[in-house]
């Protein structure tokens, strides 16, 4: 069995991606990165302030930025923010240089997770259900696009969920292995149909 590829975590906010990637890369012993906190690094600033200065689109272009640069990277765990699929050159990096897996949850349990994160620019509204609601709507297919695997969060202990990945990503990994040498793959593995859906 070969090593695994680099491991993209990608999905909603409120889906663990942070917690889930860090148990992740301690187990497989590797680094883990967090696009959004390199961005807050790097701006030595907040995303809410970013977002106030520079609004989404100049959030979404460091994003870009950060994405490419952090996937180029060998032997990672990295977790996106939420929108990251939004930009098809975001997708792109991800499908082509690693493992990507989609964390998904239900709106209810986003509601949970996020009730008192004032760091979420993005639902600093009234009608934070509706945004979920829409923001689901419009993301979840681009999620669906772009993983190899889809692992369910809600109601799973983080420490299931990482089991539950690493179990899904060797099996993908030892698949591709046997129909095409590691060598021969120039961007990493991709195998739509070894998806499973919540």
């Amino acid at each position: 069995m070969q090593d695994l590829p680099n491991l993209f975590l990608i999905g909603p906010m409120g889906a663990g991606k942070s917690t889930i990637g860090r148990l992740l890369a301690a187990e497989l012993s590797r680094r883990f990165h967090d696009s959004d906190h390199v961005i807050q690094e790097r701006c030595g600033a907040d995303i809410p302030w970013i977002f106030d200065v520079e609004g989404e689109p100049g959030f979404r272009l460091r994003e870009v930025q950060t994405i490419d640069e952090l996937t180029r990277l060998s032997g990672v765990v990295l977790a996106t923010g939420g929108g990251a699929v939004l930009r098809e050159e975001n997708r792109r990096a991800l499908r082509e240089r690693g493992t990507v897996v989609y964390l998904f949850t239900t709106v209810e349990q986003q509601l949970k997770r996020t009730a008192r994160d004032k760091n979420r620019p993005l639902l600093q509204r009234v009608d934070r259900e509706q945004v979920l609601n829409e923001m689901f709507t419009i993301r979840d297919p681009l999620y669906r696009a772009t993983a190899d695997v889809i692992v369910r969060t809600d109601r799973r202990s983080p420490r299931a969920v990482v089991s539950d990945i690493l179990h899904r990503a060797r099996c993908l990994n030892d698949s591709l292995d046997r129909l095409d040498p590691p060598d021969a793959r120039p961007f990493g593995p991709r195998a739509s149909d070894s998806k499973v859906s919540p």
